[in-house]
């Protein structure tokens, strides 16, 4: 299910400067046969889509060095990228995340604090 054609599992990078969002997210997603990348800012996360190339970023807004609406736009400009699915998951409040989220090229967003069942709907519904 979690895996392409080839059987290779969906690589998914997961940004946030939460120390525990990140593990709670790793743990839970690698059980579920994805493999994760992780990334605390946005000048990491940068780097890491472009070396990695993962499947999925999962990307907080509020970071430190580059916000995700900026790793976002990066992301959407740069055309080896356009096949990088993009899910914003963040705190900043339900009406603006669901305003801004698209205009720098999210492919989906969900709030903080979220519901599991609900985020790996998402994953899944972005990654078939």
């Amino acid at each position: 299910m979690s895996g392409d054609a080839a059987g290779r599992s969906k690589r998914i990078l997961v940004v946030d400067d939460s120390p525990h969002i990140i593990d709670m997210l790793t743990t839970r997603l690698t059980n579920r046969g994805y493999e994760i990348l992780t990334a605390q800012d946005g000048e990491q996360a940068l780097e890491r889509v472009r070396s990695e190339r993962p499947d999925l970023v999962i990307l907080d807004v509020m970071m430190p060095k580059k916000n995700g609406w900026e790793v976002a736009r990066a992301i959407r400009k740069d055309s080896d990228l356009k096949d990088t699915r993009i899910l914003v998951l963040t705190a900043i409040g339900e009406q603006i995340n669901e305003m801004t989220s698209p205009l720098y090229g999210a492919d989906a967003h969900l709030d903080k604090p979220f519901d599991f069942g609900e985020l790996e709907a998402k994953i899944a519904e972005l990654l078939e």
